[in-house]
């Protein structure tokens, strides 16, 4: 290989990561939240999330706020691909949808939840508890057993309420 070959391989190699570098990556806090050795112990309940596309269920995935290649978990994070999202905190504090779609990485507000987004003419319908939140998605609070369900759309349907507490 001559010498021009070895370093195009070579920038191809180092810039894959660093365009894929962000916060949760790297394990830097995220709106306060610290990426920690362990799960903390003062705080630690569960919520449901569902968001629809269209109808259309949008994938919750596992291991938000468990960065690859990094030894530490965020306080808010999954561990399935199943919406159940995890607050493990060493310290007493709120938090809200906004703070675990900040460690996810993805957008929320009143037309965007994650990759599901409303166009011209379409609108998003946001449940808590199975009542209608009309408030801003990202400032939610996330309580013990929150169920919130995030519709894009139309098509929209009452949700079904999550009944699987027992299970966590």
């Amino acid at each position: 290989m001559n010498f021009s070959r070895l370093a195009i391989a070579l920038v191809g190699v180092l810039v894959i990561p660093v365009a894929r570098v962000g916060a949760q990556a790297m394990g830097q806090p995220i709106n306060g939240i610290s990426c920690d050795a362990q799960e903390g112990q003062r705080i630690h309940i569960h919520q449901h999330l569902a968001i629809f596309d269209h109808g259309k269920p949008v994938l919750i995935p596992q291991y938000i706020g468990i960065p690859e290649g990094q030894r530490c978990i965020y306080w808010l994070h999954t561990h399935t691909p199943d919406g159940i999202i995890h607050i493990e905190a060493p310290k007493d504090r709120s938090f809200t949808l906004g703070d675990f779609f900040a460690v996810w990485g993805q957008p929320i507000d009143r037309t965007h939840a994650a990759a599901a987004h409303t166009k011209k003419g379409e609108r998003m319908r946001v449940w808590l508890n199975g009542k209608p939140y009309t408030g801003d998605p990202a400032k939610i609070p996330l309580t013990a057993h929150a169920d919130i369900v995030i519709q894009v759309g139309p098509p929209f349907t009452k949700p079904v309420p999550f009944t699987n507490w027992g299970l966590l």
